[in-house]
């Protein structure tokens, strides 16, 4: 069909909306432009990736490794809403209002691969999908030094990228892009919401020792949580215990820990390397003599360690399904991924699943797949009802503003159920959490 025919009465967003797709799945020259799709140029997998009767979205994430469990439950979440996009379920249109049943009259496809938390291969994942797939969104990470990875590569190849699980401040800080957006909290968030909840359990000017793992996520959870006690509380960091992804054995680091003086143990390990600390930390006898802290809470962490090790033990965490007696999308997620899953979610999973249902909130509202477009009705910073409340995200760093929870581990007698093993203490609102939009060096970036 010549392109004037098309001129006269069909427009772009009427055949996307349509689901009309002109060429299929067949290969495209270079630089070349479907019909229909003349007022924007072509860019990444666009047009390509949006024609036909469907869409396919790409997630690298780990199933091996350190992060391998905390990974598989987002993969969970992100699978529940691709199904919950796909059906036009309520749950998903209660936040994607213009949501029917697909996405712009697609159905949305996911492929999946194993990063195992390497941000190479998570790279390298990506492109593949890229060039077999034609992927419109990526997704994916556990760590931020994937995540800083992937956003870099989505800012150069055009294609947005949801970020998965990142902590670190650099994530929307000096690493942010144009074409990634966060949804979870980070350390600098974290810090601001447990710092008061410490200072109060355990006073003023304590001895801390940190145990840091050597990569973005880390290093910034543990300056943004040190900075916080120093300023507000007196605290003195008297060692920083920095060790390797995957360390097997702590037991040099909590030797220095031991011989240090400090009151408090701030664990920012994370995955399997936290679970491994905190269970040698009390082998050694450091705690429950020496208090701990989990600055950036890990999913299954306490039921890995036994509700032993984490009764007492203060976390900021992104979500726990305790909220569902607070908010009515978090009990209708909590029943939802239950019933399909067979156990009450982490956050990484409600993470997972809250970051495609906004996409599908912002697709579907843009009425259209073409990436500025649809970054242009993220930076809008419209507020939305989610898991965690109202929540809107920030055009300056593309991160959402969203509230921390504080939490606290409950003793074994105080369980309600199998898998109750966090008291939620406080919700603390997003806004006064969080530095200026350009305080951690955020530069955005090109549309195209």
């Amino acid at each position: 069909m010549p392109f004037d025919v098309l001129k006269g009465g069909v427009s772009r967003r009427t055949l996307l909306r349509s689901g009309a797709g002109l060429i299929g799945g067949a290969v495209l020259p270079m630089g070349w432009i479907a019909p229909g799709f003349a007022d924007e140029p072509a860019m990444g997998t666009w047009p390509a990736g949006s024609q036909g009767d469907s869409v396919t979205i790409g997630a690298s994430v780990p199933r091996t490794g350190a992060y391998a469990v905390q990974g598989e439950d987002e993969l969970k979440g992100i699978q529940l809403a691709v199904e919950h996009i796909n059906s036009g379920h309520d749950l998903m249109k209660k936040i994607a209002p213009k949501l029917t049943k697909g996405l712009l009259g697609k159905q949305v496809k996911l492929v999946v691969a194993d990063s195992a938390a390497k941000p190479n291969n998570a790279v390298q994942e990506q492109q593949t999908f890229i060039n077999e797939n034609k992927v419109v969104v990526m997704t994916g990470a556990t760590s931020s030094a994937v995540a800083v990875a992937l956003n870099k590569f989505a800012q150069r190849e055009k294609i947005l990228y949801l970020t998965g699980i990142s902590g670190s401040n650099d994530t929307t800080g000096k690493d942010c892009a144009r074409y990634s957006f966060r949804q979870c909290f980070y350390g600098e968030t974290a810090a601001n919401a447990i710092g008061p909840v410490l200072l109060k359990a355990y006073g003023k000017g304590k001895k801390a020792a940190f145990m840091t793992p050597d990569y973005t996520y880390g290093h910034t959870v543990t300056k943004s949580v040190n900075d916080y006690l120093t300023k507000n509380g007196g605290w003195t960091m008297v060692t920083n215990q920095v060790s390797p992804l995957g360390t097997q054995d702590f037991s040099q680091y909590l030797t220095n820990i031991a011989n240090s003086g400090a009151d408090v143990i701030i664990n920012v390990n994370w995955g399997r390397d936290a679970v491994l600390s905190v269970q040698q930390a009390k082998q050694f006898g450091l705690t429950p003599k020496m208090k701990m802290v989990i600055p950036y809470q890990v999913p299954f962490l306490a039921k890995e360690v036994t509700p032993e090790l984490t009764e007492g033990v203060y976390a900021a965490t992104d979500f726990w399904w305790t909220l569902e007696d607070k908010y009515p999308l978090a009990k209708m997620f909590v029943a939802e991924f239950q019933k399909k899953f067979g156990y009450r979610p982490e956050w990484t999973a409600n993470n997972g699943y809250m970051q495609f249902a906004i996409w599908a909130r912002m697709v579907s509202s843009a009425g259209t797949f073409y990436p500025p477009t649809v970054i242009k009705e993220y930076e809008k910073g419209e507020k939305f009802d989610s898991t965690v409340g109202e929540v809107y995200f920030r055009a300056a760093d593309h991160q959402l503003v969203r509230p921390v929870v504080i939490v606290r581990g409950k003793a074994p007698k105080d369980m309600k159920s199998k898998d109750d093993y966090w008291e939620v203490l406080d919700v603390v609102p997003g806004e006064g959490l969080m530095q200026k939009p350009d305080a951690f060096g955020c530069k955005l970036g090109d549309y195209t």
